[in-house]
């Protein structure tokens, strides 16, 4: 199991939620496949709709030998320990997942944003209700997320968000952060005022050299109009 590559399952062309599972290994270092990068997205659907053990419901998910998982945070507290980007302790670990599972939360808001009505719908089907949405999530819910992230960071010394070091959660924040400030660049300036530390810690880890160096390779896909975050200016008003 130890020798056995990991092989991430997502689409091919947007980052969405299989890019936290992309920054955890990228920053530990780890070798993976990019299975749809490679092979195409139809190797996504063909993996989803096998009737081979517990088929997942939805990408991103991984494989790694005969273990097979679905759901981004389920997938990060299984890789995390393995790669070194959470603590040793069980404390740690599920203080991490707690996070995940937070940031989790405020992606599926700012996807809702664009689709409040239904996903199957394209946004200029919804747009009503999606500039309706977006006042609400521009007006309230970005910045309660953001100051409870703030006042963690706060408790945990300001450097990381756990006191027991880097760990996954702060790629995960700092990307959704990056997301935030792609899709509502507008909003997010009105607010960094109130979240210095993690206007800091964003700048910090996405400066780590393996993120860095990741970011300015082939390997990394831009936001883009068809991920989670998405920039609609008239949702940024």
């Amino acid at each position: 199991m130890t020798d056995a590559p990991y092989e991430l399952y997502y689409w091919s062309s947007i980052p969405g939620r299989g890019e936290f599972v992309r920054l955890a290994l990228e920053e530990a270092g780890a070798p993976y496949v990019d299975v749809a990068r490679d092979e195409g997205d139809e190797e996504v659907i063909e993996r989803m709709d096998s009737d081979e053990g517990l088929a997942p419901f939805a990408p991103p998910f991984l494989v790694h030998g005969d273990v097979k998982l679905a759901q981004t945070a389920n997938i990060l507290l299984y890789l995390a320990p393995r790669l070194g980007l959470v603590g040793e302790s069980e404390r740690a670990r599920l203080e991490a997942h707690q996070l995940q599972l937070t940031s989790a939360d405020l992606v599926a808001e700012g996807h809702d944003t664009h689709h409040p009505a239904a996903v199957a719908l394209y946004y200029e089907d919804q747009k009503h209700e999606a500039a309706r949405r977006a006042r609400h999530f521009v007006r309230e819910r970005i910045p309660k997320f953001l100051d409870y992230f703030e006042r963690v960071l706060r408790a945990s010394g300001g450097e990381h968000l756990l006191p027991s070091g880097f760990s996954y959660v702060d790629l995960s924040t700092a990307h959704a952060l990056d997301g935030l400030d792609y899709a509502f660049p507008n909003a997010l300036a009105k607010m960094t005022k109130h979240i210095p530390l993690l206007v800091a810690h964003r700048a910090r880890v996405l400066a780590r050299p393996r993120i860095a160096a990741y970011r300015a390779s082939e390997r990394w896909i831009g936001f883009n109009e068809d991920g989670i975050f998405r920039r609609y200016p008239e949702l940024d008003r």
